[in-house]
């Protein structure tokens, strides 16, 4: 893999750690044991979940490098790559659920359900999101009781500490967030027929962005760049201030002050709900009595809508359905917008799975990746049947083990 800041795992720092001990003259290369593997994609089953952990060209990339990868039928019909494409890069294509379930590596987006559950078998390695905040004590008790090993994608982690697949689906979402305003102020989808944006002897539109996470930066960036005025409110000054040096001065920033927050939304056109929550549910800092007070037909876009949001009056919709109106304000609450965009979204985790599936393969497979490398350990939340996930077992009030500690048992 090549040195690159943004990897998910950097060898050379795994190398300086593993010989930090020994002097320089004495260090070895760490010994690549590559593994071929054998990788199970299904078709997802959630509803409206239209996206592919790998593209057809990574697949083809993979098998070139010895191994072996079977898709579902129909499992990327949504992100429009059809099962001929997956066959002729060299993927084989299962005819039944229950197939895709010999592989030794279950790659997919939504959570096991309890149906797949039981076609899992201990040692296999699952891996996909784990959606923290929706998981039951039930769904996590039958995952243990396979004493499979289970890997929550969006826990892994890069050189820098920061969470990759999160990084690239909350930009995305951002970006789609101001084109979805844009579809929603024009006349097409209920709304007052104006192009979102900036033109010459007409006010721009007036944005108001809470969260200036990566959801918020690249909401900005889209919104910036087609000319909208905008106003973003976070608590985080570190962020205000790095989204301000980034699009040179041209965004106002405010801390969350209820009177000011609610002015800006008063007089805006489009709001944005991009906070994240630190403990599984968005903070609720847009009251009822605030979005009463927005002018007729403006938007609401609550990214944040899969933590609960970050409005009062939102409620979970879905792709078929996708608004509703109240207070005279349409609001936009779809919890996965990435689905929306489902291709988009395959490319961009593709790009994420198939340096770690090399990486896998390279140093061994998942069970020697997980000795060498913090980043991608920080990912797993059961081995061997063992829950080794803090933040679980606090949930659910239930035992955990150390995951450093089970590694040197076995």
């Amino acid at each position: 893999m090549s040195d690159n800041k943004k990897g998910l795992i950097t060898f050379n720092d795994i190398a300086k750690e593993a010989f930090a001990m020994q002097p320089m003259e004495m260090a070895a290369p760490l010994k690549r044991n590559n593994t071929s593997l054998f990788i199970g994609i299904p078709r997802e089953t959630t509803s409206q979940e239209n996206r592919v952990p790998l593209s057809p060209s990574a697949i083809e990339f993979l098998v070139h490098n010895g191994h072996e990868i079977m898709i579902e039928s129909k499992a990327g019909a949504a992100s429009n790559f059809s099962d001929e494409r997956f066959s002729e890069a060299g993927a084989i294509i299962a005819r039944s659920h229950e197939e895709i379930f010999k592989a030794d590596i279950i790659l997919k987006i939504e959570p096991p359900t309890d149906a797949e559950i039981e076609l899992m078998r201990p040692d296999q390695l699952l891996i996909s999101a784990l959606q923290l905040d929706q998981i039951n004590p039930v769904t996590l008790n039958k995952l243990l009781l396979k004493r499979v090993n289970a890997i929550a994608f969006e826990f892994l982690q890069d050189d820098s500490g920061s969470y990759p697949i999160i990084r690239a689906m909350s930009e995305m979402a951002g970006h789609a967030s101001i084109l979805l305003a844009s579809e929603y102020l024009n006349n097409a989808n209920i709304g007052k027929g104006e192009l979102l944006g900036g033109f010459t002897g007409i006010p721009p539109t007036q944005i108001v962005v809470i969260g200036a996470g990566a959801v918020g930066e690249y909401a900005c960036k889209a919104a910036v760049g087609l000319g909208a005025n905008v106003k973003v409110f976070d608590n985080e000054l570190y962020r205000l201030r790095r989204l301000q040096d980034n699009l040179g001065g041209k965004i106002y920033t405010s801390t969350i002050q209820p009177n000011i927050l609610a002015e800006a939304l008063r007089h805006c056109d489009v709001a944005i709900g991009a906070l994240r929550g630190e403990q599984g549910r968005s903070p609720v800092v847009v009251t009822d009595k605030m979005v009463m007070q927005m002018k007729p037909n403006s938007i609401i876009i609550d990214v944040s809508i899969d933590q609960g949001g970050v409005f009062e009056t939102s409620e979970i919709t879905n792709h078929k359905n996708p608004i509703f109106k109240k207070h005279d304000v349409i609001h936009y609450c779809v919890p996965n917008i990435t689905a929306r965009v489902s291709r988009s979204a395959s490319y961009a985790l593709s790009n994420i799975f198939t340096p770690l599936l090399n990486d896998m393969s390279n140093y061994g497979g998942f069970h020697d990746l997980v000795k060498i490398a913090k980043g991608f350990r920080n990912g797993v939340y059961i081995y061997k049947g063992h829950l080794v996930n803090d933040s679980l077992a606090l949930k659910f009030g239930m035992k955990y083990k150390d995951l450093n500690l089970l590694l040197n048992m076995y």
